[in-house]
């Protein structure tokens, strides 16, 4: 990607909290018009990496930029739009006050009615928003995230809470932003939303990157694939096959892991002339996340 997208930076970024290191060197670039994944632990140092572009923390070493100017200044930060993970707003006041109060902060906001249609609130602004359940009370958060009509968009756990049906509404709204050229950097510790989402995902263990890229190229780095088809055949016969990693049942069912998805078909198909309904899938974003995550462990030990 072409650096003259790039709108914000970690660069060989160091911080620690006494004698905790929470950031090790890190480097994190933020593009126009992409939607980034921090994925991690807790305590890999994604809420760190967060707060140093939001201005709320100093880098020990390195340099943090937004718009290519200190995060601390006010002409940067007026171009960004934040949804923490927990948010303490007053309970009282009205879903329509609260973002008529957040658009005033603004020079240019986007006008009430769209953000509310966008967050999917329209319906809430007479409602006091101490009384609204959960998920109601994050898509409001959402709505006064995109007041200031933000070039880049912090989403801290963005759907907890929500059902289905709000969660994807959700994602309609953020993947409309990322089209009309928003930044979005999104946490979660749903993957299912980060491979729904994510142009490209950035793995951090231990305060550094340890893996980079799109959903695809991670999925790829995992060679694992999984088999599912209706047989007759017996799950435990299946199970002492060659390169098969393990077999699930369901019913007729079978969900087979293999390394090996070509050979294992291949005598799926001699076994049971009759299988049916037979899907070959690559790992997942969660089964990679968790193969990297294993690997920066292990390098971690041998160092």
């Amino acid at each position: 990607m072409n650096n003259d997208t790039r709108i914000a930076r970690l660069e060989h970024v160091g911080k620690r909290y006494g004698t905790v290191v929470a950031l090790d060197g890190i480097d994190l670039d933020i593009h126009r018009g992409e939607l980034l994944a921090l994925l991690g632990p807790n305590g890999a140092g994604k809420s760190t990496c967060i707060g140093l572009l939001l201005g709320l923390h100093r880098a020990d070493s390195g340099t943090a930029t937004l718009f290519g100017e200190d995060p601390q200044d006010i002409g940067p930060r007026r171009r960004i739009g934040v949804m923490l993970q927990a948010a303490n707003l007053p309970a009282t006041l009205k879903v329509g006050e609260l973002l008529r109060l957040t658009a005033s902060y603004y020079p240019d906001p986007r006008p009430l009615a769209e953000c509310a249609s966008l967050a999917g609130v329209a319906d809430l602004l007479g409602r006091r928003y101490g009384a609204l359940s959960g998920g109601q009370q994050r898509r409001v958060q959402f709505a006064m995230a995109m007041a200031g009509r933000p070039e880049i968009l912090f989403l801290d756990e963005p759907t907890v809470g929500m059902d289905i049906t709000a969660r994807q509404s959700l994602w309609a709204a953020i993947r409309q932003l990322v089209a009309g050229g928003c930044a979005v950097v999104l946490t979660t510790h749903y993957l299912e939303e980060a491979e729904a989402l994510a142009d490209r995902v950035c793995v951090i263990a231990k305060g550094k990157v340890v893996s980079e890229g799109s959903v695809d190229a991670l999925r790829a780095r995992v060679a694992l694939r999984r088999i599912r088809c209706l047989t007759s055949l017996d799950p435990g016969i299946v199970a002492g096959w060659p390169d098969v990693a393990s077999v699930e049942a369901r019913q007729d069912r079978l969900a087979i892991a293999t390394t090996q998805a070509e050979v294992v078909v291949r005598r799926l198909l001699h076994a049971d002339p009759s299988l049916s309904e037979l899907e070959v899938q690559r790992a997942g974003l969660a089964e990679a996340f968790t193969e990297i995550a294993r690997g920066a462990d292990a390098a971690q030990e041998a160092a």
